[in-house]
């Protein structure tokens, strides 16, 4: 089957290789055959995710995007692939990726066989292929390195600089195999050097892998001949030839500015002020087994600065503890904001500050051997060593792909994900019970809730006891309650930090237009606010109470897809995460119980292009507006009822010239008529028996009086005076009838004209509810009616205004922790199984604070992700600095002698600026009484502590307000100003 109007990504002789449905089983078939043996080495391919989701959207991957009638597809075949915005340059070795690209916003991973495929259908390009790798030390997961390490090489024997492509999981005698091969020179008399920094070390172990060595994205290595005894000076010949070696090697200027590719300098500047850890430093014997290494590139660098090199502020000497900052080594300033935010927490720096080797569990299956907790502690001994230089978290950043593959490589990660991982692996690394017991849990049996939190904290204990534990973790209660049985469970969970919901993530704002099916009104859009869980129930109340909803009415809700209802909310169970926020919705006013009545829903086309007589046929025609939905009762249906409803529903969009002031043409009757001659739904009174309708004659309407008129035909018939005979007989069936409409199908395709002989007979099946009509628009009823109220529905959700609304509202922390506590039913994939009706319920579950640590870390969940979007709020949360009271959130109050104990002070800030993929991490940290900015290796002060309060603020710390420093006389400075106010 040639493609009609294939011109741009089809020769003029290119046909389709197969249907949309062959080509998605085909890719479905070569991926899960790809997942399911995948193995070091295999080929991935990146792919424009524009590009694949239009792919997705056109073979109808996800149902509800994708509309079918008879096999022809609403949405266009994809042109050819375009890979060209992943591309930064292109080289003799290949394509260059732009950095950081962030798989599933800007590309896709697909097997090499689906690319072979989609290319052979579409063309395009070009290929960008990346493989497989084995990725961390106790999980061994399998990845696609689509960023490998590039190396910058100077060659010193002539100074020239390439750049090497090359695994980090390369070893590095591969690395000198490559440079050795690229450069002309034997590996015997090769050298190779990190040289980060312009400090120097011999690469010297050829087992270890690039990884394990330090090396990092960008870094500068040299290569240097072997001196010899009579040749002390190393060659100044070249050397350089081009073998087939797959590595891309690619001429380099030297680096002209000291930013680096997250965007921030390469140097950091120092600031004057003493810190935590003055008394507590001593020589040591644990650490790393690259400490020796580092503290030789510590001292270089000290030397360095000390010349002034590192310096903004004239060279002056910065040697205060707690003032230092982290290199960024490419996409890891979320990894620096974690841990200076880390590294800054009292009890961390004291219990790191000391000998801590004798808690080291290296025997816990869970932790990592005991060496992220070691690595941790030599990286923060260096941060507050008193040093002024920025320090490179190499070693760390090593460790930490070992252990969380999900965060080697160099793509932008989540810095609350890392602290997570972080907080967790501390403690398993340094929990004090090497053999944990095995301890049932039980319920709590009717016993108070004092008495089973004790014993559930004991037995918690009893398994995890370590520094994390003692400082970081708190307890809530969880109460399950089964929505049939009302049988009530009651636990109590350990927690590390709170993930707090912003309002605006808990709740959504939904745009419906609302049509009457009554015909006394025009369609009006109403902007409610339901549940982001909800359902299709909690909409329908919200807008009965917007539109006023009488009791006698009920609402119907639908969704309009290209002119046609897609589908009707009949499920008031149905979740509204399936509605997008792109979706038109609409509800119909219709008398409550209208499922007993016969649904009418009429669609509307009028000819396509110059044509002007109805012809039933599909091309011709084009579909517009928005249906409407109007219902007659089951024993009137015949073809004047039918006609009757339709020009009752159609009435409020008459223009003011249908309505006539005098005279009495046959257009001006014809127009009177076919407006105020038809059914009103508001004097429909549904019985359990069979309904009745009285009728009525006269052109006068009153709302909720008048009924069905069946006598529409003789009203329709009398003929203005003066007319010829012949015009009458030709104006009769016209008269009768003014609208042209069939019958339909659902997809709109079939249509069958109404019999004109069938005028008193009931045209549908007096079993049938739900008939389909399609209304042909001739020019006379463009005239008479305006369409343009039918047409361009609102969105259900408009970006733009209403966003930039969002960005000005302010909440408070106290609202985003109601919003937490909140009692609410789970999700229908999150069903609870219920002890007493032996099966999964959608129980309510309420969250409660049981026992707050001594230090808080409070996570503001900025980011939401669904099936359809990924999005960023940037709400300002005015969050506390200082007295942040939270006594009246833990339960029970009374159970705690000192109120003062839940009060907290902020001391530390983890930041994101920027949007998804594309941001940047920042951090805010107090040492002593002054804040400071730790942006990369960049640290400044901070003159105001209000300026840490911005809508950037991502993780906050908080710190227990010791019982001899609370001012009993200062409230909460970000209370409710109902009950403190806001300082």
């Amino acid at each position: 089957m040639t493609i009609p109007n294939s011109e741009g990504f089809l020769s003029d002789a290119s046909c389709l290789p197969c249907t949309p449905e062959e080509e998605k089983e085909t890719v479905l078939s070569l991926i899960k055959e790809a997942d399911a043996n995948m193995k070091d080495g295999d080929l991935y391919c990146l792919v424009s995710f524009s590009w694949w989701m239009n792919w997705k959207t056109y073979v109808g991957f996800d149902i509800s995007n994708t509309i079918t009638e008879n096999g022809t597809h609403y949405n266009p075949r994809p042109g050819e692939i375009d890979n060209s915005k992943l591309i930064l340059e292109e080289t003799s070795n290949g394509p260059t990726l732009q950095r950081n690209l962030q798989e599933g916003s800007d590309y896709t991973l697909v097997p090499r066989e689906v690319w072979i495929k989609l290319q052979e259908w579409y063309k395009g390009g070009p290929e960008i292929a990346r493989k497989v790798i084995s990725d961390g030390e106790v999980r061994k997961t399998k990845v696609v390195e689509v960023y490998p390490l590039w190396l910058q090489l100077t060659d010193e024997r002539n100074y020239s600089k390439t750049t090497i492509q090359i695994s980090r999981k390369a070893t590095v005698g591969e690395l000198y195999r490559t440079v050795c091969s690229r450069c002309g020179i034997d590996e015997e008399k090769a050298e190779l050097y990190d040289n980060y920094l312009s400090c120097r070390k011999k690469l010297e172990n050829l087992d270890a892998t690039l990884e394990d060595a330090g090396l990092q994205l960008d870094q500068e290595i040299l290569l240097a001949e072997k001196k010899s005894e009579w040749n002390p000076w190393p060659s100044s010949s070249s050397g350089m030839d081009s073998t087939g070696n797959s590595m891309a090697v690619i001429a380099l200027e030297p680096p002209t500015s000291p930013i680096s590719i997250a965007g921030g300098p390469s140097l950091s500047n120092g600031f004057s002020y003493k810190g935590y850890g003055a008394n507590y430093l001593q020589p040591t014997s644990f650490g790393s087994p690259n400490r020796d290494r580092d503290r030789d590139l510590d001292s270089n660098l000290d030397d360095v600065y000390s010349l002034g090199l590192g310096s903004s502020h004239g060279g002056r000497k910065v040697d205060d503890r707690g003032l230092v900052g982290l290199h960024n080594l490419g996409n890891t300033c979320f990894m620096n904001s974690a841990l200076q935010c880390l590294v800054h927490t009292p009890q961390l720096v004291d219990y790191f500050l000391k000998d801590y080797t004798e808690e080291i569990n290296k025997d816990n299956p869970l932790g990592m051997q005991g060496e992220l907790a070691m690595e941790f502690g030599d990286l923060l001994r260096k941060l507050w060593s008193g040093g002024h230089t920025p320090v490179a978290p190499r070693n760390f950043k090593a460790k930490l792909a070992r252990f969380a593959p999900q965060f080697s490589g160099y793509n932008q990660h989540d810095s609350q994900e890392l602290l997570a991982f972080l907080l967790d692996g501390l403690h398993e690394d340094l929990n004090r019970v090497k053999k944990k017991p095995y301890i049932e849990i039980g319920d709590s049996d009717g016993r108070p809730d004092e008495l089973f939190a004790e014993e559930c904290w004991r037995n918690h204990k009893a398994r995890n006891d370590s520094i994390i534990v003692d400082v970081c973790q708190g307890q809530y209660k969880s109460t399950l309650v089964c929505p049939v049985c009302s049988k009530v469970s009651v636990t109590f969970d350990p927690f590390m930090y709170l993930s707090l919901p912003l309002p605006s993530t808990v709740t959504r704002s939904i745009t419906v237009t609302i049509f009457s099916g009554y015909g006394d009104g025009l369609p009006m859009p109403f902007t409610v606010t339901v549940p982001k869980a909800g359902q299709a129930k909690d909409l329908i109340n919200a807008l009965a109470t917007a539109c006023c909803l009488k009791s006698s009415e009920s609402l119907l809700l639908a969704e309009v897809y290209e002119h046609k209802i897609f589908r009707y909310y009949e499920n008031p169970f149905e979740a509204l995460l399936n509605t997008k926020d792109e979706d038109l919705i609409v509800a119909y006013r219709l008398p409550a119980g209208h499922e007993k009545l016969v649904r009418l829903e009429i669609t509307h086309e009028r000819a396509d292009g110059s044509e002007s007589e109805p012809q039933y046929t599909h091309y011709s025609r084009k579909l517009i507006g928005s249906p409407l939905v109007t219902c007659i009762p089951p024993d009137q249906t015949s073809r004047a009822n039918v006609h009757a409803a339709v020009a009752t529903v159609l009435k409020p969009f008459v223009r003011t010239k249908a309505y006539p002031t005098n005279g009495s043409s046959s257009d001006e009757k014809r127009a009177t008529v076919s407006v105020d001659s038809g059914p009103s739904l508001d004097s429909i009174v549904l019985h359990d028996g069979e309904g009745g309708a009285s009728t009525s004659n006269s052109m006068e309407i009153e709302q909720d009086q008048f009924m069905v008129d069946i006598n529409l035909e003789e009203e329709m018939i009398d003929g203005p005076s003066g007319q010829e005979e012949e015009e009458k007989k030709g104006e009769s069936s016209e008269l009768k009838y003014p609208f042209i409409l069939a019958l339909t199908d659902d997809k709109g395709m079939g249509k069958k004209p109404m019999d004109p002989e069938n005028n008193e007979k009931n045209l549908f099946d007096r079993g049938s509810r739900f008939v389909r009509l399609m209304m042909d628009w001739t020019e006379k009823e463009m005239d008479k009616y305006d369409v343009s109220y039918m047409d361009n529905l609102p969105e259900a959700f408009k970006a733009g205004y209403m966003s930039k609304k969002t960005r000005q509202e302010v909440v408070t922390l106290f609202s985003c922790l109601d919003a937490f506590l909140k009692e609410e039913p789970l999700g229908p994939d999150d069903m609870w199984y219920c002890p007493k009706c032996k099966e999964h319920r959608q129980a309510t579950k309420k969250l409660d604070l049981w026992k707050l640590p001594e230090i808080l870390v409070v996570h503001l969940k900025r980011f939401s992700y669904s099936r359809y979007m990924k999005n960023k709020l940037d709400t300002f949360v005015n969050f506390p600095i200082r007295n942040l009271d939270l006594s009246k959130y833990v339960t029970p109050a009374a159970a705690c002698p000192n109120p003062l104990l839940y009060r907290y002070e902020l001391y530390a800030v983890s930041n994101h600026y920027g949007g998804l993929g594309g941001g940047h991490y920042s951090a805010y940290a107090k040492v002593e009484d002054g804040w400071y900015d730790f942006d990369d290796s960049r640290v400044s002060s901070v003159s105001n502590e209000e300026d840490v309060r911005t809508s950037a603020a991502y993780v906050l710390f908080y710190r227990r307000v010791p019982l001899e420093n609370c001012d009993l006389t200062v409230g909460c400075d970000s209370s409710p100003p109902s009950e403190i106010p806001i300082f």
